[in-house]
């Protein structure tokens, strides 16, 4: 293998939206820097599921929905 043609992995602290911690090795930033995140697996819809539901309280789909009532029924 080549020598220094790699990045520098090391350990840093990450710290997820609540406040749990651990310790992972990366090449993000330098050794023993903190990762606060923002979005974090325990709370975004694309890992959760998505279990609360958008509302669309007069929006597109509701101007849709009007506009078109009845367009197909026979």
């Amino acid at each position: 293998m080549k020598s220094n043609i790699h990045p520098n992995y090391h350990f840093v602290k990450v710290v997820m939206t609540d406040g749990t911690e651990y310790t992972t090795r990366t090449t993000w930033g330098k050794e023993g820097d903190v990762l606060q995140l923002d979005i974090d697996p325990k709370v975004h819809p694309a890992w959760t599921g998505g279990s609360t539901q958008l509302l669309d309280r007069g929006g597109r789909v509701s101007r849709f929905q009007k506009k078109f009532a009845g367009f197909l029924k026979a």
